[in-house]
Order: structure tokens, then C-alpha cells, then sequence
């Protein structure tokens, strides 16, 4: 089994709780707006770190941030990007090549509020996940992160928590 800490929209500024919070993770996923290179330094102090390009990045990061990402952990697909308009999926098409395998899981930052969507509006995925922000939330919510238990193939578990590690959302619910 391996937990992912996920994180976005730091925009340069890593909480030293957003840090504690992600550090029982055994992969990171960063869903953009990074802000700045020694973010994703200090998360790869943690563990390893998949992270993408948000509206406010530059390709500063090294060739291995890009504007999307389709990592596989755990057997379980992702499909990663900052803007939820593009790894919705209805742009399923135009983000995927001939022959991808569908994500099991759609990440995504930009809103600044947290989202975990199962069901009908989400499919063909399983799930969608938007950590929230750490930096400035929006909508009423409270700066958070998420989380995600994996094996063999299966999504365990899913949470959303602040940083004083408060559940907000869980999946299954």
C-alpha cells in the first residue's frame, strides 16, 4: 500500500504545516501553481513528486514538469493538470493519445477550495480529487491538502484534511 499527499496552488510558499501534513506520503503529487523551485525541493526532501505547471508557472521546474501528467502508482492511473476545465472528462480527448488507458483518477488545483467527486458526473474515472490550496482559499474553505491510500490496482481511500489534519471530505464516504 502507499499513501499520496497531494498539494497545489502553494505559489511559492510552503506552509511548514502543508510540509508536516505531507510527510507520512510515500509519492507527492503537486496539481500546480508551484511558485517557485525550492517548493518542489523541499517536498522531494519528503518523498518523490509528480507535479505539473499552473497558470502562474514557468517552465522553471526542469523538463519533468509539464502542463500534464499521467503517472501510474500503485496500478492506479492519474491524469494530473492545474486547470480542471482541461482533465475534465470531456477533455478526455484531446489529452489523451490513441490507446492511453483512462485515469482512474482526476487531479487538479486553480479553484482554491477542495473537491472529491465520485460517481456519474466523473466517469469513465473513478474520482476526482482537487486538494484545495495552501495559499489563499477560496469559496469559504480552509488551506488543505489531500491524501490517498493505493494497492494493487484499487483506490483504499481518499481524504481531504486542513493543516491541522481535521478530515473535510473522505471517499468512500
Amino acid at each position: 500500500m502507499k499513501t499520496i499527499g497531494f498539494i497545489s496552488d502553494t505559489h511559492g510558499t510552503l506552509d511548514p504545516a502543508a510540509y508536516a501534513a505531507l510527510a507520512d506520503s510515500d509519492v507527492i503529487i503537486h496539481a500546480g501553481d508551484i511558485g517557485r523551485p525550492s517548493v518542489l525541493t523541499e517536498l522531494r526532501c519528503l518523498a518523490p513528486t509528480i507535479a505539473v505547471l499552473g497558470n502562474n508557472d514557468f517552465p522553471e521546474y526542469g523538463s519533468d514538469v509539464d502542463h500534464f501528467a499521467t503517472p501510474e502508482i500503485e496500478g492506479v492511473r492519474f491524469l494530473v493538470g492545474h486547470e480542471p476545465i482541461y482533465v475534465t472528462p470531456r477533455a478526455f480527448p484531446q489529452r489523451l493519445k490513441p490507446g492511453d488507458p483512462i485515469p482512474d483518477v482526476i487531479v487538479h488545483g486553480h479553484v482554491h477550495y477542495p473537491r472529491l467527486e465520485w460517481g456519474p458526473s466523473v466517469r469513465p474515472a473513478k474520482l476526482l480529487l482537487c486538494p484545495g490550496a495552501v495559499l489563499r482559499p477560496r469559496n469559504g474553505s480552509v488551506r488543505a491538502i489531500a491524501k490517498m491510500q493505493v494497492e494493487d490496482g484499487r483506490i483504499l481511500r481518499a481524504w481531504v484534511e486542513d493543516l491541522r489534519g481535521n478530515q473535510l471530505m473522505t471517499f468512500p464516504a
